[in-house]
């Protein structure tokens, strides 16, 4: 099938892939008195001496704004908000699809990152939740840094978290086929955009053993000045124990684990047989990975993962997000923790059961609408058990 071709024929056929449609019945004079003027008013009223209670009479509590500049859509790099809503319009239904969330694109014809925050700190009161989307780094750590201070309800980065989440859960189950502790284990993060920082992150609070970030300069390392900034001087500090430096083929020596966000073709079969035993890669470039999995078997990989469909082991963001939106929203959560993204991953983990792991199936099907319950109810109790969920 000729994907972008189908695409441009869905698209235009249905003049995109989102509609508004109403709960109520407007039938009859009584339904339009009750659902709008004149009795309206009174939840307006209520809701004015008590905000809370916009969670019981309005859609709030359902309802996520999917917040986009366009400066970093898919592969595409900075295209704008504009030509980046039929990717915001696929998210908003992939959020009720699979997680009964009611989501909508807001594409901002602004990429400066003070004017973003502003934007949704006006918009806030609207939603009960906040996903980032395609915003580039370093600017996307800065907006949803000042966003979650700002906000009492979910700001979730995607492009950060969902992907963390995953890949994390991915790891897990890898770890467990290959027999390999997480506490020993070393990995290689090509990439240290917003995926590639998040996944370290999340792994790191996982207790994984070490890792090396690299990016276009090398291995990132404590002391190095090249191309650095706030965020990569952070993970200096707490990864790349050895102190790796020079090139990617240095960095990937010696480690069990090699997770690319980066480009296509950077990592070689010769780069992979100096990894420990059974390696363990996760090539997500796309739509070309860092090594195509044929590629990465032939230099002994013992398991392989991308981010396409066409391959076995799909790292697909659609495993984590509308069933963390789905948990924190049932909760009222006030924000996502940490602690609510590992419980996450693990739901993911452990949805297959052991039996059913095997190397070229370490995750659920992204199709399965039992993974997204699954997540949100260990998400909501991630909420309870450290005290954001109001509810």
């Amino acid at each position: 099938m000729d994907y972008a071709k189908e695409s441009l024929r869905l698209h235009e056929e249905h003049k995109g892939k989102i509609s508004v449609t109403s709960k109520v019945p407007l039938k009859t004079r009584d339904d339009l008195s009750i659902a709008y003027t004149p009795g309206v008013a009174q939840p307006c009223r209520e809701i004015a001496k008590n905000k809370d209670l916009a969670y019981n009479y309005t859609s709030k509590g359902n309802l996520v704004a999917v917040v986009s500049d366009g400066t970093a859509v898919l592969g595409l790099g900075n295209i704008g908000g504009l030509a980046g809503m039929p990717v915001m319009e696929g998210k908003a239904i992939l959020f009720k699809e699979f997680g009964d969330v009611d989501a909508f694109p807001i594409c901002l014809s602004t990429q400066d990152p003070d004017e973003i925050i502003a934007v949704v700190k006006a918009i806030a009161p609207t939603f009960g939740g906040i996903n980032l989307e395609d915003i580039k780094a370093p600017e996307c750590f800065y907006v949803e840094e000042r966003l979650k201070a700002a906000l009492d309800i979910p700001v979730f980065h995607d492009d950060q978290h969902g992907t963390a989440i995953v890949v994390l859960a991915a790891v897990t189950n890898a770890l467990r086929l290959s027999g390999r502790r997480m506490q020993d284990t070393i990995a290689v993060i090509n990439g240290a955009g917003a995926a590639g920082i998040a996944v370290g992150k999340l792994l790191m609070h996982a207790n994984i053993g070490d890792i090396i970030f690299c990016d276009t300069h090398g291995p990132i390392y404590r002391g190095r000045a090249e191309g650095m900034n706030p965020y990569k001087t952070e993970l200096s500090i707490a990864s790349n124990k050895r102190l790796a430096k020079g090139t990617l083929a240095e960095a990937v020596k010696g480690s069990d684990i090699f997770i690319g966000l980066s480009k296509p073709g950077v990592l070689t079969t010769e780069m992979i047989k100096t990894m420990h035993p059974k390696p363990i890669i996760f090539a997500m470039a796309n739509p070309d990975p860092e090594i195509l999995p044929a590629d990465a078997h032939a230099a002994g990989a013992f398991i392989v993962g991308t981010g396409r469909s066409d391959f076995p082991n799909q790292i697909n963001n659609v495993l984590a997000f509308p069933g963390v939106f789905r948990g924190a929203l049932d909760v009222r959560a006030s924000q996502i923790t940490e602690g609510m993204k590992l419980a996450a991953a693990k739901a993911i983990a452990e949805y297959l059961p052991e039996s059913e792991v095997t190397v070229e199936r370490v995750l659920p099907s992204p199709l399965d609408r039992g993974v997204a319950k699954a997540v949100a109810a260990a998400v909501s109790k991630a909420a309870r058990d450290e005290g954001v969920a109001r509810v």
